[in-house]
């Protein structure tokens, strides 16, 4: 009986509704009007005795017939043969052909209007492909662009840092023959300083042109931060600026590359220890929203004036005497490849906040656990 019943219930399942197609939806009153018409006619043959009645049955089977042979023609004219055109261009679209419209839109009536949405839809298909061929080309292009300002930035790099190591050590010897007390030794520590700039912009640049892909951990953000922080602290020491340090037991383990976002971090701690003045407070915390991990590095130092802010992830563009201008957009284009995304606030005189925002879980990305 269980089985008899699992078997029962089992086939009903299966049982789908019949499709019927709108053509013998639309037929069948007229093919009734036609049985009844043939049956009114065999009457009619019948009952030939009776003229009177004869010629009645006959006058109205003739008459049902006429009314659905011109019920079939109205049918197939209003109905069948745009369904057909429309069927017809829909397929022309689906092969990527956009210069297609309907004739029957032209009809004021409900056919018409799905002729006229139908064109109208096609003309939006058209351009919205259009856009996105343009947007494609002018992405090549630009990738193109990339990757020749890459390799000379490569080539430019190496052919300036092998003289620039000569330079370097040649300082270093007339340092070291100088007189203790020669007043040339504060120029030789200003020389070291320049090529230290000079050799921190290659290093920048290097990293720009030849970008290496993040090596994706899931690990803890938090203790990615704190190591950050206590960094940070250490370039801080001399001065009168306090950095604190929020962070969040409850945050599950982040999928990022722990070396790449501590270079993210620190380079936005640099930044706002550069920024403050005298006494200041630079405060970072970890947070979660849905299903991203936030770090914020919010900084009392001077602000971003309004009109600097569209371009501060551009390359080589700063607003300070020193800097290279490569940090954030190296920092933007880190993020970026984390499938995040870095945004800042400002008021001038006030505060500055750089919030990065990761996914807890990359999509369709393969992940190493440490």
């Amino acid at each position: 009986m269980r089985e008899d019943a699992a078997g029962a219930g089992f086939e009903a399942s299966d049982l789908s509704p019949v499709r019927i197609n709108w053509e013998i939806k639309a037929v069948l009153p007229i093919v009734f009007v036609l049985l009844n018409g043939l049956l009114l006619f065999t009457i009619a043959t019948v009952s030939w005795q009776n003229p009177e009645r004869h010629t009645i049955l006959v006058v109205a089977g003739a008459g049902a017939v006429a009314i659905c042979a011109a019920l079939v023609l109205v049918l197939t004219y209003l109905i069948q043969r745009p369904m057909i055109e429309l069927q017809e261009k829909i397929a022309r679209v689906g092969d990527g052909r956009f210069d297609v419209a309907v004739k029957f839109a032209r009809r004021n009536d409900e056919i018409g209007d799905l002729g006229r949405n139908f064109n109208r839809m096609v003309l939006q298909l058209k351009a919205s492909r259009q856009e996105i061929e343009h947007l494609h080309r002018t992405q090549m292009s630009r990738a193109e662009h990339l990757a020749t300002l890459g390799e000379l930035a490569t080539g430019l790099a190496h052919e300036i840092r092998n003289p620039l190591a000569g330079i370097s050590g040649v300082v270093e010897i007339i340092a070291r023959d100088l007189p203790a007390n020669s007043p040339a030794h504060a120029v030789v520590k200003e020389v070291r300083h320049e090529i230290a700039q000079i050799n921190d912009i290659l290093t920048d640049l290097l990293q720009t042109a030849r970008p290496h892909a993040p090596d994706i951990r899931l690990s803890d953000l938090n203790t990615t931060v704190e190591h950050t922080v206590m960094l940070a602290r250490q370039q801080a020491f001399s001065k009168p600026i306090e950095i604190i340090f929020k962070n969040n037991p409850s945050l599950p383990e982040v999928e990022h590359d722990s070396g790449q976002i501590h270079e993210v971090l620190l380079n936005l701690l640099l930044n706002s220890i550069q920024a403050i003045n005298g006494p200041g407070r630079i405060t970072v915390e970890v947070a979660r929203r849905d299903d991203f991990a936030l770090v914020s590095v919010t900084d009392t130092g001077c602000g971003i004036a309004p009109e600097h802010l569209p371009y501060i992830f551009r390359p080589f563009y700063t607003t300070k005497g020193q800097g290279t201008g490569l940090g954030l957009s190296l920092a933007r284009r880190i993020v970026e490849e984390h499938q995040g995304q870095i945004d800042v606030v400002s008021a001038v005189g006030k505060e500055t906040r750089f919030t990065v925002q990761l996914p807890l879980r990359r999509a369709a990305a393969a992940t190493v656990v440490a």
